[in-house]
C-alpha cells in the first residue's frame, strides 16, 4: 500500500516546520495521535526513535531515517511482518506559504493483507493530518 496527500499552507516554511518537527505536541492538535514520546533524547533528527500510539492501532516505534532540517523527515516502523515508512515534505510555494506532502508505503510478506484491513483508516489519518496541520500552522499570525 502507498498513499500520499498534500495540502497548501498560508505560513511561512519556518512556522510550519516548527510545529510539524516539534512531534511530542502533535496529540495537541492531531486526533490521529493519542501519544508521542521519544525513546531516548530529542529533538527530531537522524536516527532519532519516537515511539507512537494511535487510535485504534498498538504502539509503534518509528525512527528517523532521512531528515533535512526545515525541510523533511522521512520515518520508518516494523511490526507484525510489515514495514511502514511515512514521509514528511515541505516545499515553498511560488508568493509564499508552503505546500506539505505527506506519504505513507508499507512493504512486507503481511503488508497486502495489513492495507486491505486497514488501508482506509490510514487513508483518513493521513489526511486528517494534513488539514489538520494546516489548521494549527494558519491559526492566528504569529510565525508568518
Amino acid at each position: 500500500m502507498r498513499f500520499e496527500t498534500g495540502v497548501d499552507i498560508d505560513a511561512s516554511q519556518e512556522r510550519v516546520w516548527r510545529i510539524l518537527a516539534d512531534v511530542v505536541r502533535w496529540p495537541e492538535f492531531l486526533p490521529t495521535m493519542t501519544r508521542v514520546a521519544y525513546t531516548g533524547d530529542g529533538p527530531l533528527g537522524p536516527g532519532v526513535r519516537v515511539r507512537i500510539k494511535q487510535p485504534a492501532l498498538p504502539p509503534m516505534v518509528w525512527e528517523v531515517t532521512e531528515f533535512t532540517d526545515g525541510t523533511s523527515f522521512t520515518w520508518r516502523a516494523a511490526s507484525g511482518g510489515v514495514v511502514t515508512v511515512a514521509g514528511h515534505v515541505l516545499t515553498p510555494r511560488p508568493g509564499g506559504g508552503v505546500s506539505v506532502l505527506l506519504t505513507i508505503a508499507q512493504s512486507g510478506p503481511l503488508a497486502p493483507l495489513v492495507g486491505l484491513l486497514t488501508g482506509g483508516r490510514t487513508r483518513r489519518y493521513v489526511r486528517t493530518e494534513a488539514e489538520s496541520l494546516k489548521r494549527r500552522c494558519e491559526a492566528g499570525s504569529a510565525g508568518r
